[in-house]
């Protein structure tokens, strides 16, 4: 059994730790409930804009396409990592690691697949492949839509300019502040969409259905991107902050074993010293 000093040292460095996990708790709980309202609010513009720009594109014909939406044979793929520039938030990033190796040995094994690395971590993760192109680490310090429009816009030139044949984004969704989910998502090109012939739309455009549908095109596809940081920003502070809780609750747990163990020891070394003594004077008696 260890000596009572080292027990008590143990016992003021798990709460030491315990102190630690909990704010940062608190810290990513408060960042948690402004990063879930912002995504809460985005959502239905993002949805009515997608759902806006799928009934123009569905009663286009093919030929008046954009060149977004060029499809060409699969060569070259260009993946958006996005994950956070900390730790310490469970198998968050992990995961999103996880899933862009999946695709690039699967479902890419026959591409030649490269990466834009939106946070630390996946830049860490792919950088000595030599294959990340680009790495927007300070994209959180001040997560605006005109930034990440920025990013878009590069990526829509480099699709455009034939540089890549595909762009699949993959980040966390956020449900709640215990559940992510990992998803894959095609930016470019924008993914045909089946017409419904049932929907009999009797609108008058000014100007004509091209040319709003080559306004939305550029503008769903920077709300696309920017929902999906927005997305992995929230997630970020839910997975950690529910990391940070199990790490407190582990603590405090692990300290009352401690302590347990340390008055265990003390009443021991007690009992032995008591023994000693008794010991002692019935030689002396004797």
């Amino acid at each position: 059994m260890a000596n009572l000093k080292e027990i008590r040292n143990r016992i003021s460095s798990v709460s030491s730790t315990m102190q630690i996990t909990s704010a940062m708790k608190m810290v990513s709980a408060a960042k948690l409930k402004k990063a879930q309202d912002a995504i809460t609010a985005m959502r239905p513009y993002a949805d009515k804009l997608t759902e806006l720009l799928q009934s123009l594109s569905a009663t286009l014909d093919v030929d008046s396409g954009s060149k977004f939406s060029t499809q060409r044979d699969v060569k070259k793929v260009l993946i958006v990592v996005i994950t956070s520039n900390r730790g310490l938030a469970g198998a968050f990033n992990s995961n999103i690691i996880k899933e862009v190796s999946k695709l690039t040995s699967n479902a890419y094994a026959n591409q030649e697949v490269s990466y834009l690395a939106i946070g630390k971590k996946g830049n860490d993760a792919f950088k000595k492949s030599g294959k990340v192109i680009a790495n927007y680490n300070t994209i959180y310090d001040d997560l605006t839509f005109d930034n990440v429009a920025e990013i878009a816009q590069m990526l829509m030139g480099k699709f455009v300019a034939g540089e890549f044949d595909k762009i699949e984004i993959v980040y966390n969704k956020f449900k709640n502040a215990a559940t992510q989910e990992v998803m894959v998502e095609q930016f470019l090109p924008i993914v045909p969409v089946e017409s419904d012939t049932n929907v009999n739309l009797d609108y008058i455009f000014e100007p004509s259905k091209i040319e709003i549908v080559e306004q939305l095109i550029p503008k769903s596809l920077k709300t696309q991107l920017y929902k999906g940081i927005r997305d992995s920003f929230a997630s970020e502070h839910g997975a950690r902050m529910t990391a940070m809780h199990k790490a407190t609750d582990n603590a405090k747990e692990l300290r009352d074993q401690l302590k347990l163990t340390y008055n265990k020891a003390r009443q021991a070394a007690i009992t032995n010293e008591i023994l000693e003594i008794v010991g002692g004077a019935e030689a002396l008696n004797n």
